[in-house]
């Protein structure tokens, strides 16, 4: 099996009906078997798109070169589309050289879809097999948000808006499709743990945002299904003598084979398209930092969240890719792989401050930052060539932040 379908993505698709501002929400924490993530922008057939893409090439097995591959992304008609593995849809086999081809449909949709529409009619009048077998969120600026469940020759629609289908306003899927078959389900044991965490917010009126899906989510090391919240009772464990600080990789959210985390923050129907913002974590989410990217006609993606050679790195990746590994998945030997130091995450060792901690203080000194210049922004009060060329030079300097508050995991 390609390391593309290793995949155990756990995602989110929330219509505005359920957001604080009345602006969809799209989520997809990616874990994949190619950790090196990066942003990059792209001029489609129709719109430009900025989407999320492996880095050291992202052509997929068996596709021509001209095939690209993004695994969400945002276009300047304000559509997003993103997807999760599914393994339970498959309606046929197909070699598997024709599979896998989930970052290829994401990548023309972008470039030619404008609304939830277009995209059904791009499914519509594909070829088929498609060569697919994968769950699709996607929102728009007319204030659609739904999923889809998409196998080689058909797909079937669920209506976020639609309260018979989403009472709460959002669906929160992983890697099975709700209408396949129930003996081939995988990634429950994250789907329970997610849709928990959306119930318990939900039913305390917190704020789905794009801080929420991080903080919440992507950071979280709860496992409903064993009934274990680390996040919440660490000290109390190893206070009791039940941890010591050294816990399993088990079906947590963030997991060794996590890569990023992007949250699509979109617009309400009929709002100018490019209020959309990309807000993205690269690399390990408990080791990184969310940085807001515009969506824009042109590239202002910050150098860090990119790279300029085709196969190159984002520094802002490899960042929290080292920190990740030298201090959260430090063990190399016999079984250590499957465990992580959680104690360096939660509560900080050998008189350093939690990585957590350190990060979720860079990521508001940024979030700080970059709200006032967007609610400028929305408020009318700066045109959208004094926006993105403020943004340019803010930017600039949130490498910097997310650097200062994590210097003490750094090399000298």
């Amino acid at each position: 099996m390609p390391a593309y379908r290793s995949a155990a993505c756990t995602a989110a698709v929330i219509s505005g009906n359920a957001t604080p501002d009345g602006r969809p929400l799209l989520w997809k924490h990616r874990d994949t078997g190619i950790l090196d993530n990066r942003l990059e922008f792209f001029r489609g057939d129709r719109y430009c798109f900025t989407g999320l893409v492996n880095s050291g090439g992202n052509i997929a097995p068996g596709a021509s070169s001209s095939d690209r591959e993004v695994w969400i992304g945002a276009n300047t008609a304000g559509f997003a589309i993103m997807n999760t593995a599914s393994y339970n849809i498959k309606d046929d086999t197909l070699p598997r050289s024709l599979m896998d081809r989930e970052g290829i449909l994401i990548f023309r949709a972008l470039g030619i879809c404008g609304n939830i529409s277009d995209f059904e009619h791009f499914l519509d009048t594909l070829r088929r097999p498609f060569g697919v077998e994968a769950n699709f969120g996607v929102i728009d600026s007319d204030g659609g948000a739904a999923m889809y469940e998409v196998n080689n020759r058909s797909y079937r629609k669920y209506d976020v808006n639609d309260p018979f289908v989403a009472p709460e306003g959002y669906m929160v899927f992983t890697n099975f499709s709700f209408s396949g078959r129930k003996d081939d389900i995988m990634g429950y044991e994250r789907y329970l743990t997610a849709s928990a965490i959306f119930r318990e917010a939900d039913e305390r009126n917190s704020d789905f945002t794009p801080e929420f899906l991080f903080d919440s989510l992507s950071r979280s090391f709860r496992n409903e299904f064993l009934g274990i919240d680390y996040t919440v009772d660490y000290e109390r464990m190893v206070g009791e003598g039940m941890c010591n600080g050294i816990v399993p990789d088990s079906d947590f959210i963030p997991r060794r084979s996590t890569s990023a985390s992007v949250a699509v923050k979109g617009v309400t129907s009929g709002e100018d398209p490019f209020h959309t913002v990309i807000w993205t974590v690269l690399g390990y989410p408990p080791c990184g930092v969310a940085i807001p990217v515009p969506l824009a006609d042109e590239d202002h993606i910050p150098y860090y969240m990119k790279s300029p050679l085709p196969s190159g790195k984002a520094e802002m990746c490899s960042l929290s890719l080292y920190i990740k590994n030298r201090y959260v998945f430090r063990f190399d030997i016999s079984n250590g792989a499957g465990y992580l130091d959680i104690g360096q995450l939660l509560s900080g060792e050998d008189g350093r401050p939690p990585v957590l901690s350190c990060c979720r203080n860079a990521e508001e000194e940024i979030r700080k930052v970059f709200n006032g210049l967007y609610e400028e922004y929305l408020a009318g009060n700066i045109s959208r060539e004094l926006y993105l060329d403020r943004y340019d030079a803010l930017s600039r300097g949130f490498l910097d932040t997310y650097i200062n508050n994590i210097s003490c995991f750094l090399p000298e």
